[in-house]
């Protein structure tokens, strides 16, 4: 994706990345040379860049697809296709679980899901998934990490949701064993609401959890492990390219026959079926992907050989956190998208809910917008990543807080303005579609190449244990307390609308934090390779 080649007018972030080594396992011993696991032995690394100046017709190439040699290709096409089916069955059961709560509870029901439900099963997940971590060797880690989240999503789909009637009560059941009025309103509707469709609210708390796991963990602890420092620069843009391929995919897929079932029950086998593919081809590229590493890369046995990891307790895990200023604003940076991107989503997809309020009609919708959102990822990605590779990783990362600053005004404003009559609801969702579209756009296209580019600098040990705490803990207490937030909101104010200028206020409060976490995050970052050059010298 790159205009020229790496290290054909380099920006200042360029040359620095440049003289940063493939991460080694091994120092120089008594052992045989080896090829790094990372990025391929150096001569390797350095032919790949070196190809970029040799190749005819060069600029074009370079812009386009800027990596050179069948060994080279081959791993970024094997390691990229493990995100593309990622984002293929995070889009797919996303829009699925928003589908099921938001018709069957409302989309205030989300706010109560990701303190009460989500939340919990993060802390829960990453305690487990820390003591795995000491345990399990790193294949094995992957595929007990992946393996669950699809077997829940076939067992919802053949056993649960076709006998959800016989196995959660009904509303008025509910509201009679709570003495409820039927025209009762606040907290206890919602709780009784999810009571009632209690399936649905599991699959949606699942669905979240794995959100966070598969692109955070799944993906980028492998891509982080075995991709260069060198190789990042070229390869990390277009694994959020190629990714951005997916929700296409995976939208027009609902749209033209998801959606198009007889019923909600019927569209959900459809999706699951494509669901389970997408896992199966996860586990597959990642067991082809490991094979050809270690096929291209003579590794002698002890290289191989796991080194033990130190044990750490969850006390210990927040500890190591919390005692590192770059991790710290790592976390910050995912705070504050999760903060500021629920703020918004909510009261979207409740405003939706309203003009959609048919399941089929509101995932037919969703299908499009998925679609659209890959649509204009690819898109940004092609022209905004020249902002990471000549502006430096700073500006790269302040994007996505400055697109999300200036769309939020009108979106907000024509909230405030009402959303009663059909004209100013239409518009209301047209500006709120738009907010979220860029927004997400903004994340998938900057914000997440960005975030992940700070974490190589890292250690091993902060990769692993300061990673699963920032990437699933840090982005569900982000949403989680977002969605906290609100409901004080509604509290104070009555409904969210009314709370909407309020919520405003505290909306550009956490993107002035966020931005100034970026900025801060920049000069940490620089100072690390600058660290690294001085040590190679």
């Amino acid at each position: 994706m790159q205009v020229a080649a790496e290290g054909n007018f380099p920006t200042r972030n360029q040359k620095l990345m440049a003289n940063l080594k493939p991460h080694s396992s091994v120092t120089a011993s008594k052992m045989e040379p080896v090829k790094n696991v990372r990025g391929g032995s150096s001569n390797e690394t350095n032919n790949g860049a070196k190809q970029c100046n040799q190749v005819g017709g060069s600029a074009i190439r370079n812009a386009l697809f800027p990596i050179h040699g069948k060994e080279e290709v081959t791993k970024f096409l094997l390691i990229g296709s493990i995100k593309f089916f990622v984002i293929l069955a995070l889009t797919l059961t996303r829009d699925n679980k928003d589908t099921m709560v938001v018709t069957e509870c409302g989309a205030e029901a989300i706010a109560f899901l990701k303190i009460y439900g989500v939340l919990p099963a993060a802390t829960l997940f990453i305690a487990l998934y820390s003591k795995m971590a000491t345990l399990l060797e790193k294949k094995t880690l992957f595929y007990a990490t992946c393996i669950p989240f699809f077997v829940f999503f076939f067992i919802f789909d053949a056993i649960i949701y076709p006998n959800r009637h016989s196995i959660q009560p009904s509303l008025a059941t509910v509201h009679s064993m709570f003495r409820m009025q039927s025209d009762a309103k606040g907290a206890s509707v919602i709780f009784a609401k999810l009571f009632a469709n209690w399936t649905s609210a599991l699959f949606y708390v699942v669905a979240e959890v794995y959100s966070s796991v598969s692109v955070g963990i799944l993906f980028w602890q492998f891509a982080n492990d075995v991709v260069s420092v060198q190789q990042a620069k070229r390869f990390y843009p277009l694994f959020a390219q190629m990714s951005g391929l997916a929700p296409i995919l995976a939208g027009q897929y609902v749209v033209r026959y998801a959606s198009q079932a007889d019923n909600f029950e019927e569209s959900l086998h459809r999706l699951t079926r494509m669901v389970t593919f997408a896992g199966v081809m996860i586990c597959s590229f990642y067991k082809w992907a490991n094979d050809f590493l270690e096929r291209n890369n003579t590794v002698t046995r002890e290289v191989q050989t796991k080194k033990k990891k130190a044990k750490m307790t969850m006390a210990e895990s927040t500890r190591f956190l919390a005692s590192s200023e770059y991790l710290r604003l790592i976390a910050a940076l995912v705070l504050g998208y999760g903060l500021s991107i629920n703020f918004t989503d909510i009261m979207w997809k409740s405003i939706l809910k309203k003009k959609y309020p048919d399941p089929l009609d509101y995932q037919r919708f969703m299908g499009n917008f998925s679609s659209i959102v890959g649509l204009s990822t690819c898109i940004v990605i092609f022209f905004g990543v020249h902002a990471i590779r000549i502006l430096g990783w700073r500006m790269g990362a302040l994007a996505t807080p400055a697109v999300m600053a200036c769309l939020a005004l009108p979106y907000f404003s024509s909230i405030l303005m009402g959303v009663d009559q059909p004209k100013a609801l239409h518009i209301a969702v047209a500006l709120g579609t738009m907010q979220t579209l860029l927004s997400k756009t903004a994340k998938y296209a900057l914000f997440d190449p960005t975030t992940q580019m700070a974490y190589i600098p890292l250690d091993d040990e902060s990769k692993v244990k300061g990673k699963a705490a920032i990437e699933v803990l840090g982005s569900r207490i982000g949403k989680s307390g977002g969605s906290l937030i609100q409901q004080g909101l509604v509290m104070i104010f009555g409904d969210i609308i009314s709370a909407a200028p309020a919520l405003t206020v505290i909306y550009y409060c956490v993107l002035v934090w966020w931005a100034y976490s970026a900025h801060r995050l920049g000069i940490l970052f620089s100072a690390k390779t600058d660290e690294t050059k001085s040590h190679k010298r």
